[in-house]
């Protein structure tokens, strides 16, 4: 192995070694503690310390890094308290997560790092979410983002690489070519002969470098980061090196040719340095025992403080209180001033604008959403007024999007990513479950993203175009899920929505855009989420529905006029109004719960299930339930119309009154 010390001076070349030595002592340490029972688990980084130390020293302090299971450089080299790693490890309440999550599933703001989930793709979207916030404030900042062979193969390291590119951010990808993707050889990964002519195919820099040459990576990413912040634009970035240990260390190496570890042990990073700066007379054998013994004596002191403090103590109000950034809202249910009338679709748009205004910081991503104002014309003029750093078309990429917005909240920044159909968030569905939903429960990091969705039947879209997909975000803790049915709703409530602090999935019925109308305050207001509203109040029967399913209800009890019925319009679904839905329980004795849904697995299952639980003595008939066939959204209006459970839900009232 070659070095070049270029003009990096003595004191450089010390401090490298240093943090090189530090996660190689840690990890000899922690499977020492693993072969004891002391440590569960463990994912070696040995043979590619160099790669983290090299890139991390390369970088400022305060530029976000986002590494993976072997990075543990990254986390010593950032000065993260020892005995405060080692507690995350063990599930300590002093790590990181308070117990929550393991191994590197963390972030911290304080030293700027932005740790994995178990997923490994998603990340480097995220790191494209902070890199936007650096060009959008003019920070002449970078972010670096961690991949693997086996990574690279999923459709996030696409989506974030061609992002990155079109947007010209400022982000490094990082790949660790170490040649396998767990067990999978990197030839099943990928054809290309290697990741730097990946690089072609999105117009993007590409540079390859020795992962295990620590002065070939600090000075490689100096060298980038330094271009990078004068003038903002990707870089791929390919450091070939080997893993020395399985996967993680149960998986064991036995799928590993024998001559590959007596080849990459010659290599070895930290072995070779070492002879290296002994070699120029930078270090002597006295030297390095002295660091090597501080080192030990601060691995020796982080152990015994993490290994004595006592497991996580279950409290069950800080548990469920940690799902969400604590945010009180004022909301103004009387506004003063004037009010016009406003169709659905108007009230929305309104209260985008006004909430643009009010939030400066507010970014607006979706797909033909600028110019062209949206499929639904939403956003139409926006470009003209806020400017097109702010209102972004976004490639046809859900996921990275979404990413994108939760980058964007680690730099103070809020978002609404506008997917252009509801149905099209399946593409990007672990962005929001496993990191929007699940990122201030593990770190304390809220994502202050407002997700749109054009949603529901009618309108002879197609099973594509049509479906009702909000209990599939019901079940997922730390979202908000809110479904406005009137133009007053649909303002506050989206207003409410973006001042939240929080995950919010806002749900907007396409067939509502242009066929209501009502009275909506012109002036920036916001609605409470979580309260239901009193659409109207009767003695006979109980219908608790949200959605186009309101207006529906409001239809069928008009053509009843011998019917007292109490309508609840939740318009919240996570958190829902249990206090409302029991009240209006005990209103009549007899309840329909009703979606536009279908049936099976929907909300009103789990509405219904709580009333008969936690109502029961006021029941005076079985809480029944109507929702939508349990088949796809048919095309044909005939079809879609016996899909659709308007007429039975007449007929289920008739049923229930006459129980």
């Amino acid at each position: 192995m070659q070095f070049n010390r270029r003009n990096y001076d003595d004191q450089t070349l010390i401090h490298l070694y240093t943090e090189l030595v530090k996660p190689r002592l840690i990890e000899e340490k922690m499977l020492i503690l693993l072969r004891q029972g002391k440590v569960s688990k463990w994912f070696s980084g040995i043979g590619q310390e160099a790669i983290s130390v090299g890139l991390t020293m390369a970088m400022e302090p305060d530029e976000y890094i986002l590494p993976l299971h072997r990075n543990l450089g990254i986390f010593t080299a950032r000065k993260l308290p020892l005995d405060r790693l080692f507690a995350q490890w063990q599930g300590k309440l002093h790590g990181f997560t308070k117990g929550r999550d393991r191994s590197f599933h963390f972030g911290t703001n304080e030293h700027h790092i932005v740790g994995m989930i178990s997923h490994l793709g998603p990340q480097m979207a995220v790191a494209d979410g902070i890199a936007l916030a650096h060009v959008l404030k003019n920070e002449k900042k970078i972010s670096v983002a961690f991949s693997g062979d086996g990574g690279a193969s999923e459709g996030d390291f696409h989506e974030a690489l061609n992002v990155a590119a079109v947007w010209e951010l400022p982000v490094i990808f990082i790949v660790e070519a170490n040649g396998y993707g767990l067990s999978t050889p990197s030839n099943e990964q990928f054809r290309c002969k290697s990741f730097v002519d990946k690089g072609i195919g999105y117009g993007i820099e590409a540079i390859q470098v020795d992962g295990n040459n620590i002065l070939e990576v600090f000075h490689t990413v100096k060298t980038v980061a330094t271009k990078m912040r004068k003038k903002p634009a990707p870089v791929l970035i390919e450091a070939v090196t080997f893993r020395m240990r399985g996967h993680e260390e149960a998986s064991g190496t036995k799928y590993v040719p024998k001559n590959l570890f007596e080849e990459w042990a010659k290599k070895d990073p930290v072995e070779n340095y070492e002879q290296y700066l002994l070699s120029i007379g930078v270090l002597n054998e006295q030297s390095v025992k002295n660091i090597r013994a501080g080192i030990k004596k601060e691995i020796d002191k982080g152990i015994e403080i993490a290994f004595n403090e006592p497991d996580p103590v279950a409290d069950l109000q800080t548990e469920l209180g940690d799902m969400y950034k604590p945010f009180e809202s004022t909301p103004t249910l009387q506004v003063q001033g004037s009010a016009s009338e406003k169709r659905f679709v108007d009230a929305i748009s309104d209260g985008l604008k006004q909430s643009m205004e009010r939030f400066p910081e507010l970014v607006l991503m979706g797909q033909d959403i600028a110019e062209y104002g949206g499929v639904f014309k939403i956003t139409e003029g926006f470009v003209e007024k806020f400017g097109k750093p702010r209102v972004r078309n976004t490639p046809l990429c859900e996921s990275a999007i979404v990413g994108c917005g939760l980058g964007l909240s680690i730099k103070g920044m809020k978002s609404m990513v506008e997917m252009q159909f509801a149905d099209f968030v399946t593409c990007g569905f672990n962005q929001i479950i496993n990191n929007l939903a699940k990122s201030h429960y593990r770190w304390g990091q809220n994502a202050d993203v407002v997700v749109r969705m054009p949603t529901g039947a009618g309108t002879a879209a197609g099973p594509f175009h049509s479906q009702s997909n909000e209990a599939w975000f019901f079940h997922t803790p730390g979202l908000k899920v809110v479904y406005p049915s009137t133009p007053y709703d649909a303002k506050g409530l989206l207003c409410a929505a973006i001042e939240d602090p929080n995950p919010v999935i806002y749900f907007e019925h396409k067939l509502l855009y242009r066929s209501i109308s009502g009275q909506v305050p012109d002036a920036f207001y916001t609605l409470p989420i979580g309260k239901a509203r009193w659409v109207s109040k009767g003695t006979d029967l109980t219908i608790i529905t949200y959605g186009a399913c309101v207006s529906w209800v409001e239809e069928i009890i008009q053509s009843k006029p011998h019917l007292s019925c109490t309508v609840l319009d939740l318009r919240s679904l996570l958190p829902w109004d249990q206090e409302a839905v029991a009240e209006a329980v005990r209103m009549t004795g007899k309840v329909l719960v009703a979606h536009e849904d279908c049936l099976t697995g929907g909300i009103a299952g789990e509405i219904a299930s709580w009333i008969s639980e936690n109502c029961f003595e006021w029941l005076d008939a079985p809480v029944m339930r109507e929702g939508s066939l349990d088949t796809a959204v048919p095309f044909a209006p005939s079809l879609e119309a016996q899909f659709l459970p308007k007429k039975r839900i007449s007929e289920k009232i008739d049923k229930l009154h006459s129980y």
